[in-house]
């Protein structure tokens, strides 16, 4: 594969940073619309130019770009705009998550007959079980979304939240709701590019997660080399990966399709393999403790039945809404209401043109479960040496 080149990215194509910049965008395009009520409620305000913008910076990735005719340099030109690239993704894409997923941006396990969100949550739990997380210790929640994580966590293990992340409004949204359930003192986010965290995280950490949203790196030994930096020797690293297996074939012109599909509907520049993971996070450094591809346990409940709109699976109303949305006729429904709201000014154009990326990414995403070419829930648990510098 293309990719494996990665390996030998150097450190000065990293994008520069310009945290002034992207508040003044945060500000132009979503306003007040942090302190909405989140999904249908925030998307309605919106700058039209800055939406406008933010849709074609992400965009000029993807269109006119067939799977079939992709070449290592358009693979280059994400890799190399990395940070903008996910920034306008979640600038775009984030109101359609809450209102579709909620505010935890992943995937999960089921259990035969557990709610949505309860499944949700026990994914959660079983990370921080993994990782051993203690009462009051420092913890670094990488890519942390809109924060859902992160109040988990803090519920469960009673640690200290850090959120990391380069997007301004998802930072204002998880402080938002950090405020309001009362867990304000024991969450802080903080802006940043994680390929090149602060020097003031540089060995401060006691444990550092992350959930689905490493994926996002131009080289995944990279980012886990920062996440190295930031532990304590000795401190834990675990992670949920998004990684393709190793039966993808990116010969195959409808593996490549899939792959393709998910990394444009998910704001991802450069999706590896699992075994270029695995060489990653010991690349890094990190005493590998455990890896498992949980999608490969025998659960009744696929991890995709939501995406797929397996409505037999649902065990409540509310996860019927939840689930119902992603059906086909769902979909449908939400495609026809946004596109009216466009039609009238209501929501900025480019909504649809989102809506519609994330459905076509939904289907890549169920066909590469199904066909065993992709996972979301890679785990990898690694350890920081007591030795290390």
């Amino acid at each position: 594969m293309a990719q494996t080149a990665l390996d030998t990215t150097p450190m000065h194509l990293l994008e520069k940073e310009d945290k002034e910049r992207d508040a003044a965008f945060n500000k132009s395009l979503h306003g007040t619309s942090a302190e909405a009520r989140g999904g249908l409620f925030a998307m309605r305000n919106k700058d039209a130019a800055a939406q406008k913008a933010a849709v074609d910076e992400y965009f000029k990735h993807w269109d006119g770009k067939l799977a079939g005719e992709e070449t290592e340099e358009v693979r280059k030109a994400r890799r190399d705009e990395y940070a903008t690239l996910t920034r306008h993704y979640y600038n775009l894409a984030t109101d359609l998550y809450e209102y579709g997923w909620g505010t935890s941006f992943h995937f999960c396990r089921f259990a035969a007959g557990e709610g949505f969100y309860q499944a949700i949550a026990r994914h959660e739990h079983y990370l921080a079980l993994q990782m051993d997380l203690k009462e009051n210790s420092k913890v670094l929640d990488v890519g942390c979304g809109v924060g859902g994580p992160a109040r988990e966590m803090i519920k469960f293990a009673g640690c200290n939240v850090v959120g990391f992340n380069n997007n301004d409004y998802q930072l204002q949204r998880a402080a938002r709701y950090a405020e309001k359930t009362g867990m304000g003192s024991k969450f802080l986010g903080v802006k940043g590019d994680f390929m090149q965290m602060p020097e003031s995280f540089a060995g401060t950490f006691d444990a550092v997660y992350a959930i689905e949203a490493t994926v996002h790196a131009p080289r995944l030994q990279g980012v886990y080399e920062e996440i190295y930096k930031a532990l304590k020797p000795g401190g834990v690293f675990g992670v949920y990966e998004w990684l393709m297996t190793d039966n993808y074939d990116n010969e195959n012109p409808r593996h490549r399709q899939i792959r393709l599909g998910i990394e444009e509907g998910d704001g991802i520049s450069n999706m590896v393999k699992i075994s270029e993971g695995l060489a990653a996070i010991k690349g890094a450094g990190f005493e590998l403790l455990h890896h498992e591809d949980l999608a490969e346990r025998p659960d009744a409940v696929p991890w995709y039945y939501p995406l797929a709109g397996e409505l037999k699976h649902v065990r409540s109303l509310g996860d019927l809404f939840t689930v119902g949305r992603m059906t086909w006729w769902g979909r449908g429904a939400v495609h026809k209401f946004i596109g009216v709201g466009e039609y009238l000014r209501l929501m900025p154009q480019g909504t649809q043109k989102t809506a519609d990326s994330l459905a076509k990414a939904a289907d890549c995403l169920v066909a590469g479960g199904k066909e065993k070419l992709f996972t979301p829930m890679y785990l990898m648990v690694g350890r920081k040496p007591m030795d290390a510098n």
